[in-house]
This record gives structure tokens, C-alpha cells and sequence, in this order.
């Protein structure tokens, strides 16, 4: 890729209102379709996978940025998730496990003119990538990173992973796993991610609207989407597919709007906890109105704390939006008071200054 479009990106950015977070990308000088950011690789996963799902609904989603697609990126790491690379026509590159965030850091902060997208899986994500992913949150950078979770790892056959349930039985805990999961969404809120959300591979009306909720951001986007992994895993998140079971398990939040579910809204619980109430409980003046704006993430993280083991009631929508500046932008605040300060530098000077000595 080169620099061309740098220059001038802001005057004719494809961003605008729609979004923001594009407005140092330039605007595609053509409409794509779906079919444009089709490559020409075969798709390969196992038959039934949750991601043929989510691909399809990225690519349809893609058009709607306005970009051109040599300024989209998508970087991967390891895992079936991480293959995204492959069979999107626009730049991209399968990294190495779980440093995607850390790549994909470094082409936002140099290339403002790109729309930068990470995939990762829960296990390349939240294992040994969980260090390079909640820094990458905190410094708010400007990246969008959709972690695929089936609760499992399904590329290396099925061990448990970092959000597999406790006492899981795989082929690397035979007895049942002894660990913890992780909720990723309380994990990036912990982070103080600017923006977090959850959605469902097989929803494709529900994951279209949150990857554009994600894209109009300006700075780190965090999307969670349950993710079907038919061999190792199946039917992790069945009771919120089931269409009899799925209105009165799932948690539509959507701001401005009541937090119900199933009959139940979720009202204030002291000490700034949250909890479903039934109707005997909690009058309709009860029922809290989501807002995903507001500043404390304590909130939102109340909220993810809803989950429940038995999926009895689980929030899918935009948990948090709020505005703060990005890691690229005062990074390249600071190169230009420098340059202004210093001039712009020559780096053969800065190497052969000092003491140096010729090898023969």
C-alpha cells in the first residue's frame, strides 16, 4: 500500500456523519456490492460453521462504508476466525497468534487513511493475545476488533478456551475445566473500551446494524458475536437461536429504549447493580432506558454482569459509545509539534551520527 491518499483525506473523507471514525479515509470513486469484496480463494470451514454466517453478512456490510477497498485492512491472527483475510478482496494480512491488536495498532496510527478491522476468536483473542487486545482498548486506538466467541478452541481440535464454562469436558480437561471464564464484554469494559457491543452469528439484521454502530466510531470498537462451531462445540448458544426460547432470553438493548426481556426489566439494585424484575416487582416507571453513552462504564459493565450461565437472559446490542480522543490522532499530534519544532529529520544522518565503524 502507499501513502497517496493521505494527503487531502480529510476534505473528501468518506466518513462525514455516517461515520466518523472513516473521516481520514477517502471516498470510494465507485459503488461496490457485496460481490466486490468476494475473493477469489475458496471458502474452507467445516460445513455449518457460524462463520460462513458472519462473512457473509461482512462482506454485504462492507459497500456501505464508502470506501475504497485498497484502504480497508483486516488483520487476523490465528484460529478458523483468523482465515477472514483470505476471502475479503481488499488488504489484509494473517499475523501471528493473538498479535493481531498490536499489528493492526501500527497500521492505524501510521495509516489514518485506512478503515482497520481485526478478527480474532476467543481463544487467539483472550489467551495468550489478551495483553495486546485490552491495551489496544485502553490506548483507543482507532480499530474495529470482532472476536468470534464459540467457547472453544476449534482450530487445534477442541480444547477448552478462555470463555469455555467451568467443568467443560474436552480433550484437555477430561475431568472438566477448572477455570473461570472470561466474559469478554465485562473484560473490555474493564478496560474502559470506548465502544462495546455484542451480537449473534446467526442474526444477520442484528450483527449488520452493530458492525455499523462499530464502524461510525471514532476510536477502538470491541464487537463479541456468539459463533457456532458445529464440530467441537455445537449449539453453545441454542437457547438464544431457539425461536420458541429467543425473545424471552434475549436482552435488546438499544438506547433511549426499556431493558426488557422475557416480561422482566432490569432495574437499579443499589451500589450501582443492576437486576430483572417481573412485573410484580417493578412498575413500568422501574424499567431503566439504556443508555449507551453514559460516561462511567459502570453501568455497562453492570449490565454485562446480567449473563447467565443457562443464557437465562443475555444483553446483545451496543453496551457503550462514548467519545474520547484516539491513540493515532494525538500520537500524530505530537510528530507534527515535533517536526514543527525540529524539522523533519534525516535518518541517514541519525544513523552515521556519533561513533561509527565500517566492517570489511
Amino acid at each position: 500500500m502507499n501513502g497517496a491518499h493521505a494527503n487531502g483525506a480529510a476534505a473528501n473523507g468518506a466518513g462525514g456523519a455516517a461515520f466518523p471514525g472513516l473521516k481520514l479515509v477517502p471516498a470510494a470513486q465507485e459503488s461496490y456490492k457485496a460481490k466486490d469484496f468476494k475473493s477469489d480463494q475458496e471458502v474452507r470451514w467445516c460445513p455449518g460453521c457460524g462463520d460462513y454466517a458472519i462473512l457473509a453478512a461482512f462482506q454485504g456490510f462492507l459497500p456501505e462504508l464508502g470506501v475504497p477497498r485498497e484502504n480497508v485492512v483486516i488483520v487476523s491472527g490465528i484460529g478458523c476466525s483468523s482465515r477472514f483475510p483470505y476471502y475479503l478482496s481488499t488488504y489484509g494480512m494473517h499475523s501471528i497468534h493473538g498479535r493481531a491488536p498490536a499489528i493492526a495498532t501500527g497500521l492505524a496510527a501510521s495509516r489514518p487513511d485506512l478503515s482497520v478491522w481485526v478478527i480474532t476468536g476467543d481463544g487467539d483473542g483472550l489467551s495468550i493475545g489478551g495483553n495486546h487486545l485490552i491495551h489496544a482498548l485502553r490506548r483507543n486506538v482507532n480499530v474495529n476488533v470482532l472476536l468470534f466467541n464459540n467457547r472453544i478452541y476449534g482450530l487445534t481440535k477442541g480444547q477448552y478456551s478462555p470463555t469455555s464454562e467451568a467443568g467443560k469436558v474436552t480433550k484437555s480437561s477430561p475431568m472438566g475445566s477448572l477455570d473461570a471464564p472470561f466474559n469478554p464484554v465485562s473484560l473490555a469494559l474493564g478496560a474502559e473500551a470506548t465502544f462495546v457491543a455484542r451480537t449473534v452469528d446467526s442474526d444477520r439484521k442484528h450483527l449488520t446494524s452493530v458492525l455499523r454502530a462499530a464502524a461510525a466510531h471514532e476510536g477502538a470498537s470491541f464487537v463479541e458475536i456468539y459463533q457456532n462451531c458445529p464440530i467441537f462445540n455445537d449449539d453453545a448458544f441454542e437457547p438464544l437461536k431457539d425461536p420458541a426460547e429467543r425473545d424471552l432470553r434475549l436482552l435488546r438493548m438499544e438506547h433511549g429504549e426499556p431493558l426488557t426481556a422475557g416480561g422482566r426489566g432490569v432495574v437499579a439494585d443499589g451500589f450501582g447493580g443492576l437486576r430483572l424484575a417481573g412485573p410484580d416487582e417493578a412498575g413500568e416507571d422501574a424499567v431503566l432506558r439504556h443508555d449507551a453513552h453514559r460516561e462511567d462504564p459502570g453501568y455497562a459493565f453492570a449490565l454485562s454482569r446480567l449473563d447467565q450461565p443457562a443464557f437465562e437472559h443475555v444483553p446483545i446490542g451496543v453496551f457503550r459509545d462514548v467519545r474520547r480522543p484516539t491513540y493515532d490522532a494525538l500520537m500524530n499530534e505530537q510528530v507534527a509539534e515535533a517536526r514543527s519544532a525540529q524539522g523533519e529529520g534525516d535518518l541517514g544522518a541519525l544513523l552515521a551520527s556519533g561513533d561509527t565503524w565500517t566492517v570489511e
